[in-house]
Protein backbone atom coordinates (compact mmCIF):
# COMPACT_ATOMS: atom_id res chain seq x y z
CA UNK A 1 0.00 0.00 0.00
CA UNK A 2 1.04 3.57 -0.66
CA UNK A 3 -0.13 6.22 1.81
CA UNK A 4 -0.53 9.76 0.43
CA UNK A 5 -1.00 12.26 3.27
CA UNK A 6 -1.73 15.92 2.51
CA UNK A 7 -2.08 18.77 5.00
CA UNK A 8 -3.64 22.13 4.12
CA UNK A 9 -3.32 25.53 5.77
CA UNK A 10 -6.13 27.72 4.44
CA UNK A 11 -5.96 31.46 3.92
CA UNK A 12 -7.25 33.12 7.10
CA UNK A 13 -9.47 35.59 5.23
CA UNK A 14 -11.61 32.98 3.43
CA UNK A 15 -15.34 33.48 3.70
CA UNK A 16 -17.55 30.70 5.06
CA UNK A 17 -18.68 30.07 1.47
CA UNK A 18 -15.10 29.74 0.22
CA UNK A 19 -14.25 27.32 3.05
CA UNK A 20 -17.33 25.27 2.17
CA UNK A 21 -16.27 25.20 -1.50
CA UNK A 22 -12.82 23.94 -0.46
CA UNK A 23 -14.30 21.21 1.75
CA UNK A 24 -16.72 20.11 -0.99
CA UNK A 25 -13.94 19.91 -3.59
CA UNK A 26 -11.67 18.04 -1.18
CA UNK A 27 -14.47 15.60 -0.31
CA UNK A 28 -15.14 14.95 -4.00
CA UNK A 29 -11.69 13.36 -4.31
CA UNK A 30 -13.11 10.28 -2.58
CA UNK A 31 -14.89 9.48 -5.87
CA UNK A 32 -11.66 8.81 -7.74
CA UNK A 33 -11.82 5.09 -8.56
CA UNK A 34 -8.19 4.15 -7.84
CA UNK A 35 -8.49 5.10 -4.17
CA UNK A 36 -8.51 2.18 -1.77
CA UNK A 37 -9.23 4.33 1.31
CA UNK A 38 -9.96 8.05 1.73
CA UNK A 39 -9.84 9.75 5.13
CA UNK A 40 -10.43 13.47 5.64
CA UNK A 41 -10.39 15.55 8.79
CA UNK A 42 -9.32 18.49 10.88
CA UNK A 43 -6.83 18.52 13.76
CA UNK A 44 -7.91 16.17 16.54
CA UNK A 45 -8.51 17.58 19.99
CA UNK A 46 -5.66 15.61 21.54
CA UNK A 47 -3.48 16.81 24.39
CA UNK A 48 -0.82 19.34 23.45
CA UNK A 49 2.65 17.84 23.34
CA UNK A 50 5.85 19.09 21.72
CA UNK A 51 5.55 16.58 18.87
CA UNK A 52 1.88 17.35 18.02
CA UNK A 53 1.20 19.87 15.24
CA UNK A 54 -2.38 21.11 15.17
CA UNK A 55 -1.65 24.15 13.00
CA UNK A 56 -3.21 22.78 9.79
CA UNK A 57 -6.86 23.26 8.81
CA UNK A 58 -7.62 20.05 6.88
CA UNK A 59 -5.87 16.82 6.06
CA UNK A 60 -6.49 13.85 3.80
CA UNK A 61 -5.00 10.40 3.86
CA UNK A 62 -5.38 8.44 0.63
CA UNK A 63 -4.38 4.79 0.44
CA UNK A 64 -3.53 3.17 -2.89
CA UNK A 65 -2.82 -0.45 -3.77
CA UNK A 66 0.24 0.55 -5.81
CA UNK A 67 2.12 3.42 -7.44
CA UNK A 68 0.16 3.09 -10.68
CA UNK A 69 -3.10 3.76 -8.82
CA UNK A 70 -1.49 6.78 -7.14
CA UNK A 71 -0.28 8.15 -10.46
CA UNK A 72 -3.72 7.65 -12.03
CA UNK A 73 -5.25 9.55 -9.09
CA UNK A 74 -2.82 12.44 -9.57
CA UNK A 75 -3.88 12.84 -13.22
CA UNK A 76 -7.62 12.28 -12.64
CA UNK A 77 -9.81 15.25 -13.69
CA UNK A 78 -11.30 15.58 -10.17
CA UNK A 79 -7.82 15.89 -8.67
CA UNK A 80 -6.62 18.31 -11.35
CA UNK A 81 -9.75 20.47 -10.85
CA UNK A 82 -9.26 20.40 -7.07
CA UNK A 83 -5.68 21.63 -7.43
CA UNK A 84 -6.69 24.44 -9.80
CA UNK A 85 -9.60 25.56 -7.63
CA UNK A 86 -8.04 24.87 -4.26
CA UNK A 87 -4.66 26.54 -4.70
CA UNK A 88 -6.35 29.92 -4.47
CA UNK A 89 -7.66 28.98 -1.01
CA UNK A 90 -4.57 27.73 0.79
CA UNK A 91 -1.32 29.31 1.88
CA UNK A 92 0.41 25.97 2.28
CA UNK A 93 -0.08 22.36 1.29
CA UNK A 94 2.35 19.72 2.56
CA UNK A 95 2.54 16.15 1.23
CA UNK A 96 3.97 13.12 3.02
CA UNK A 97 3.98 9.88 1.02
CA UNK A 98 5.06 6.51 2.38
CA UNK A 99 5.16 2.85 1.36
Amino acid sequence: MLSHNVFFWLKPDLTAEQRAEFVAALSALRDIPTLHTFLMGTPADVADRPVVDKSFDYSVTCLFENMEDHDTYQAHPLHVAFLEQGKTKWVRAQVYDMD
